[in-house]
């Protein structure tokens, strides 16, 4: 069993036995996104740590977006028990990446990479997305390559 998945079912009992709601009600969604992944394909298998943060990623940008339709249609209790449910998902996450250090990271990478032009964005993005890792959030590495290509 991955580390990630194990420390999920970990602190779900934990959760449990503190009778806290929120905690339990995510990450047990949490777990069932995780275990869905594995039996999806032709053969069952097991996550890697890395895998399992993705589907907590995924999980966690459907929060955030859900909260905000709940808040533009003016439903600001379900907004906030989505929110809640994004920062429960996001303790499993790494720390994502500063504006600072994307901005230095595309731009190392542009460089390393020797991409020039926006005929090459998708081998830049597809370089740049290797290096974040999940880390960041890809419209805004798509917004910063684009206008390093440009410039």
């Amino acid at each position: 069993m991955s580390t990630s998945k194990g420390q999920l079912e970990k602190d779900l009992h934990a959760a449990m036995k503190a009778r806290d709601e929120l905690t339990t009600a995510t990450l047990r969604m949490a777990l069932t996104s995780v275990k869905n992944a594995e039996v999806a394909g032709k053969v069952a298998r097991e996550l890697s740590d890395e895998e399992v943060e993705k589907v907590l990623a995924k999980e966690a940008k459907k929060r955030r977006e859900a909260a905000e339709a709940f808040a533009d249609a003016g439903r600001a209790e379900s907004a906030a028990q989505e929110l809640a449910e994004e920062q429960v998902l996001l303790r499993y996450l790494p720390q994502p990446l500063g504006e600072d250090e994307l901005a230095v990271l595309v731009d190392q990478t542009i460089t390393e990479g020797g991409f020039s032009g926006m005929g090459q964005m998708g081998q830049a993005m597809k370089a740049v997305q290797a290096k974040v890792a999940g880390r960041a959030d890809g419209k805004i590495v798509s917004t910063l390559v684009r206008a390093k290509l440009g410039a």
